[in-house]
């Protein structure tokens, strides 16, 4: 498994660096007089990719704080239910001594 893994790197690796070797005109970016700056076509598309990356990152980290607190919540239910059902087995098992012990 490490072997394909390493083959895998490598082939990415090797895709980023003809990428980058066959896209580098300069863009030009421009939002009024606040930035212009000009930037090889690679790196923009690869800061991109890195804002992404980076953004559902950041969505991973929330959903999983989410489902951490859905858990603990329902862990909590189940607790509640458990106790509960277990009190009403107590009761019936009480009442069934009680209806024993009486004479007919």
């Amino acid at each position: 498994m490490k072997v394909i893994y390493t083959i895998l790197i490598m082939i990415l690796v090797l895709f980023v660096i003809t990428f980058s070797l066959e896209n580098t005109i300069p863009i030009k970016l421009k939002y009024y007089d606040f930035i212009y700056v000009e930037w090889p076509t690679y790196m923009l598309l690869f800061i991109s990719c890195l804002i992404g990356v980076v953004f559902m990152g950041c969505m991973g980290i929330v959903e999983r704080f989410r489902l951490s607190r859905t858990i603990a919540h329902l862990n909590k239910t189940i607790r509640d239910l458990r106790r509960e059902v277990r009190n009403y087995d107590e009761a019936k098992t009480a009442d069934d001594d009680k209806k024993s012990e009486e004479p007919f």
